[in-house]
């Protein structure tokens, strides 16, 4: 048993980011995605989080070994070996999306607890939540956030307990996973774009690669970049992605099967996805996705505001890091002071979360295609990762990748401007 216990300790303390990253991918903003991908087209899109992971995974690997070879994060890099105007391009389309992002992120759970306590209204939840992180994120060091932001991750697994609690269709669901359906309307395509735009998003690139800076500092033991180093960091990013993919899988399922069954086919947002399943899938079931919404909140917000601080500091060169306190670095907290409270000012500006999320999604898919070909560059690049080039592999996900973003990027851009 001790032995047992030991493997389970060691391998808690190699995961870390890629945990945290995956985790933050299933954010309140995914999550409505999700619920409506199931609420729309019940069990037809299961099998999108198969396909996900393995992309998912290669490409965060790719920025996370950018990141220990290279001792810099993603703009750091790009600065260093690239075009300046390839790099304000980025920055550029970044701050709205992620700000976008963080807004309906925090309208999402100001309104999931509003429903938790109805006698609160969903504002001052909103603000509630954001005064938190931002103190969070100011006055704990690097460790304890990292710390928080893992043990955080255990409360989405209420999402593995919700379907569970329906009554449910196993061969019709072992079918919907493995064999892939599609429908050839604007709404299916629109919607596996958007799990795809959810999934494979451009500030999870930013971030894996900073955080992974972050980590070798407090492991000056590994400060040399060696074999070891790089397989640990496949397995937390492994681990991270397996970790989201499910999470995804388990949200489809749990509205595919209560909403879709039930006829409740159109849902714009979380607080909507959790209302419905009360009257049909129990109180429990309701309280559970609730919860599990917070949590992922609490999760990607600081991913979010941190990525963006990250590539804000990298480009001008400011002093940065989660493990500095905030006099030592007064820009890299002010960007993401600033990205959480633009982010909640859009609940007074007329921005609603749904127009928030749509013109993320934009955003992101135009930059996703450009940044994945970019990462895919650096890592065939000897003169930046020298014997860590990627692999056959890597390279043949990674091409895999920018070539279904890329046509969702344009499916996206047509389906929002031309259709």
């Amino acid at each position: 048993m001790k032995k047992g216990q030991n493997k389970i300790a060691k391998f808690w303390k190699i995961i870390g980011p890629g945990l945290v990253t995956g985790a933050s991918d299933d954010d309140p903003s995914g999550i409505a995605t999700y619920s409506q991908a199931g609420a729309a087209y019940g069990l037809s899109t299961l099998w999108t989080s198969i396909v996900a992971f393995p992309l998912m995974a290669a490409i965060q690997q790719m920025c996370a070994k950018i990141g220990l070879v290279t001792s810099q994060g993603l703009t750091g890099t790009l600065k260093k070996h690239y075009p300046k105007p390839i790099l304000y391009l980025m920055l550029v389309f970044s701050f709205p999306a992620i700000v976008m992002n963080i807004g309906a992120d925090i309208a999402g759970m100001g309104a999931v607890g509003n429903l938790l306590f109805p006698a609160i209204d969903a504002t001052f939840f909103s603000v509630f939540f954001t005064v938190l992180l931002l103190g969070l994120i100011i006055y704990l060091p690097y460790q304890k956030i990292a710390s928080v932001l893992k043990y955080l991750c255990i409360v989405m697994l209420v999402y593995f307990v919700v379907p569970f609690l329906y009554k449910q269709n196993f061969v019709a669901i072992l079918k919907a996973t493995f064999i892939p359906s599609f429908e050839w309307n604007t709404g299916f395509v629109a919607i596996i774009v958007g799990i795809l735009g959810t999934t494979i998003s451009p500030y999870l690139f930013f971030w894996q690669a900073s955080v992974e800076v972050e980590e070798m500092k407090h492991r000056k033991k590994h400060l040399i970049v060696n074999k070891k180093l790089i397989h640990n960091m496949k397995q937390d990013v492994d681990f991270g992605m397996t970790f989201s993919g499910f999470i995804m899988y388990f949200i489809i399922l749990t509205t595919g099967t209560v909403l879709y069954n039930a006829g409740v086919h159109q849902i714009d947002t979380v607080e909507q996805a959790a209302n419905a399943l009360k009257p049909l899938a129990g109180d429990l079931a309701y309280l559970l996705f609730a919860i599990g919404v917070i949590g992922t909140g609490l999760i990607a917000i600081p991913v979010l505001s941190g990525s963006l601080s990250y590539i804000f500091t990298e480009t001008f060169g400011w002093e940065q890091g989660l493990d500095k306190k905030f006099h030592e670095a007064k820009g890299f907290y002010a960007i993401i002071a600033i990205s959480l409270l633009l982010g909640l000012s859009m609940n007074y500006i007329g921005i609603s979360p749904i127009k928030a999320l749509i013109y993320t999604a934009v955003l992101y898919g135009i930059t996703a295609p450009v940044l994945i070909a970019i990462i895919l560059h650096i890592s065939n690049n000897k003169k930046i990762m020298g014997e860590f080039v990627n692999d056959t592999k890597s390279n043949v996900l990674g091409v895999i990748a920018l070539l279904i973003m890329t046509a969702a990027s344009l499916l996206l851009l047509y389906l929002q401007f031309f259709n």
